[in-house]
């Protein structure tokens, strides 16, 4: 899981590349659970708030820059 702080860290480049990264995850496990291949049933939840937290501090990035 991360953290808020490592993901506010982090550029807005490398955030949309972890965001990227992050869905191909997500779609890969509900493939798996789809297929009865999943063990670790508690990852989706972790990539799902992962996926939120980065577009939580992308939002707040274009927000901010917009009010400038």
């Amino acid at each position: 899981m991360t953290k808020i702080a490592d993901v506010r860290g982090k550029t807005s480049d490398e955030l949309k590349a972890m965001l990227l990264d992050l869905r191909k995850e997500q779609f890969n496990l509900r493939f798996q659970r789809a297929t009865g291949q999943l063990e670790a049933v508690a990852r989706i939840r972790q990539v799902r708030r992962d996926i939120a937290r980065v577009k939580t501090v992308l939002t707040e990035r274009s927000r901010s820059a917009a009010q400038a």
